[in-house]
């Protein structure tokens, strides 16, 4: 890599997950729409011809209109090659198919038990980490041993887990994990300027947040734009649509998109303990006891939020090969499209052509004071040249502290039952999730119906 009249030049990414259907096409939008970047992207994932079908949507990107840099993208037989020299790493991987995951989501639904996403806690985050973490360990010391100077970006879930993986097995690693969750809690609060305040074109990074919590349960105790004080207009708001919901836009209607909600668990948590929570409502109930809004299928359909199926995620991966199989045939061209993801703009921070601030998980080294060191944390952190400095986000508010505290016991058992194999841990784990309300009894029978659905990918616990 070097340095030419202010911009970076032959910048080295390593894209673990390279064949990916999605966050792959985003990110080779956003390093072409950049115009102090360019280099290489070297593309890995096991099935080697999805990242092939990659390399050549890549490299069309750079005669897209509008853009600005040039990367020049290219397969690698291993994840070695992949990472060697690299100066980013970005992992995107799916751990195993949508079967596994179909398994996670939906198998719990036999013993009355919902999950609307079921990647990060709750039964399926439980499995889903069980065959993710090993993955993941294979990747952070392949870091270690070809590239150890190299920030690293996670976007795989459970990120608490996959975050928490790579420094057990690699404690110097340069790592964190980007979720984009707290990004629509700040879009939604610009709504709240508008509908309240008639305060428009306000931009979701405008409203300045103080973040403190972990990955999908995540919670503002400050939110501020300008001279506005968000938490002098939130109860406001909240009073004004906590019964009837509130809906971004048409396109936001909960009953036609399986990823949207009408924020109405977002309000009544903030009418429970009096802080904003800041991530979605399909991920906020899976970190609460299953009768608040879990209980059946009628109560999600009450608190106007939906239940992702399986089903849905495998017709999008069937959409999005038709989609590739278009732009490899130049059907459809590849066009620029902002993500809103933050990846590139910390690049450019870490490279030292900027500066920003955004939230990040990381280790906790006292961001978090009373929560555990070590335990992974997600709280806004300051990018600078080679550097990702966590923003001092205070206590856990009291009201709010038992919620986080047992999810962070929770992660921590988990990983001690990964790092040793040992399912009897990782079943102990299972059976004090907030989602768990079997006995004993019908609780291991679920844990081994669901194990043994997923046992190709846990061959290291069954030895």
């Amino acid at each position: 890599m070097i340095y030419e009249d202010n911009k970076a030049k032959d910048v080295k990414i390593a894209y673990v997950g390279g064949g990916s259907r999605g966050w792959a096409w985003g990110l080779m939008s956003d390093l072409v729409s950049c115009d102090d970047m360019s280099g290489r992207v070297a593309l890995y994932d096991i099935d080697k011809s999805a990242s092939e079908r990659n390399e050549i949507i890549g490299n069309k990107f750079n005669f897209a209109q509008g853009a600005k840099s040039r990367w020049e993208y290219s397969v690698s037989d291993t994840l070695e090659e992949a990472l060697k020299g690299a100066n980013f790493v970005v992992i995107s991987i799916l751990p195993g198919t949508f079967d596994e995951m179909e398994s996670d989501v939906h198998a719990p639904e036999e013993y009355g038990i919902y999950q609307p996403v079921g990647d990060t806690i709750g039964l399926g985050g439980i499995i889903r980490a069980l065959r993710t973490c090993p993955m993941i360990e294979v990747i952070g010391k392949a870091i270690k041993e070809n590239c150890p100077d190299a920030w690293v970006i996670n976007y795989t879930n459970p990120m608490t887990m996959c975050i928490k993986t790579l420094y057990r097995v690699f404690p110097q690693i340069k790592a964190f994990g980007c979720c984009h969750e707290v990004f629509g809690t700040q879009w939604l609060l610009a709504c709240v300027l508008k509908d309240m305040c008639g305060v428009e074109g306000v931009r979701r990074e405008d409203v300045k947040v103080n973040v403190v919590g972990v990955n999908h349960f995540t919670w503002l105790t400050e939110a501020k734009y300008k001279n506005y004080d968000l938490f002098d207009i939130y109860p406001k708001f909240v009073e004004k649509y906590h019964k009837t919901g509130f809906s971004e836009g048409k396109d936001n209607n909960w009953m036609n998109n399986v990823f949207s909600s009408m924020q109405r668990i977002k309000m009544d948590l903030f009418k429970r303990y009096g802080y904003i929570a800041a991530a979605g409502d399909r991920h906020l109930v899976e970190f609460c006891p299953s009768s608040w809004y879990l209980k059946d299928k009628e109560t999600v359909a009450s608190w106007m939020y939906s239940l992702t199926p399986v089903s849905f995620r495998k017709q999008q991966l069937k959409d999005r090969y038709k989609e590739s199989d278009d732009y490899i045939s130049g059907a459809k061209p590849v066009k620029l499209r902002k993500t809103g993801e933050d990846g590139v703009n910390q690049m450019r921070s870490l490279l030292g052509l900027s500066e920003m601030v955004t939230n990040v998980n990381l280790p906790n080294v006292g961001q978090i004071p009373n929560l555990p060191l070590g335990a992974v944390v997600e709280t806004n952190a300051v990018f600078t040249a080679n550097k990702v400095a966590p923003v001092n986000a205070g206590n856990v508010p009291n009201s709010i502290y038992s919620l986080i505290a047992r999810i962070v016991g929770e992660q921590e058992a988990l990983n001690e039952a990964i790092a040793q194999r040992d399912l009897d841990k990782a079943f102990a784990v299972f059976m004090s999730d907030p989602q768990m309300n079997l006995s004993i009894e019908k609780g291991r029978e679920l844990f081994d119906k669901m194990i043994k659905n997923t046992e190709k990918y846990l061959g290291e616990y069954l030895k």
